[in-house]
């Protein structure tokens, strides 16, 4: 794996936030936006995703980073949950739902997969140098 110096350059942060957009566009263009507790739920469990991404790669150590990536994780099933009542409340189509529920199910794999190659490495991180 070639070396990452920075949270910007992980391809699952990339794809949080692509996600994380994706929802909030959905927010700013639909009826979503007038249901505010959904909206705040969805909107902050997808930036919890990066976030959490981001948070931990700054944490210097893989054990810490791969708590965090675990809540990512989760939070991305949450993201998940949610879209389907955003699909059930007729808020997107079951196109666009389809679409969005194969993006979270992607990011949860690849984030599940760096887990698995963290767990592995005999690299710890810069904060155990």
């Amino acid at each position: 794996m070639a070396t990452v110096n920075k949270f910007e350059d992980l391809e699952i942060w990339k794809l949080a936030r692509t996600l994380c957009n994706d929802i909030f566009e959905i927010i700013e263009t639909t009826n979503l936006k007038n249901n505010f507790r959904l909206s705040n739920q969805i909107d902050g469990s997808s930036g919890s995703i990066m976030d959490n991404i981001a948070e931990g790669f700054e944490r210097n150590g893989n054990k810490e980073f791969i708590n965090f990536l675990s809540i990512a994780k989760a939070s991305c099933g949450e993201t998940r949950s949610q879209l389907y009542r955003v699909l059930d409340r007729s808020f997107i189509t079951p196109e666009k739902f389809e679409i969005l529920r194969e993006q979270t199910e992607l990011l949860s794999r690849k984030i599940g997969s760096f887990i698995n190659y963290l767990k592995n490495t005999e690299l710890k991180g810069t904060k155990f140098k």
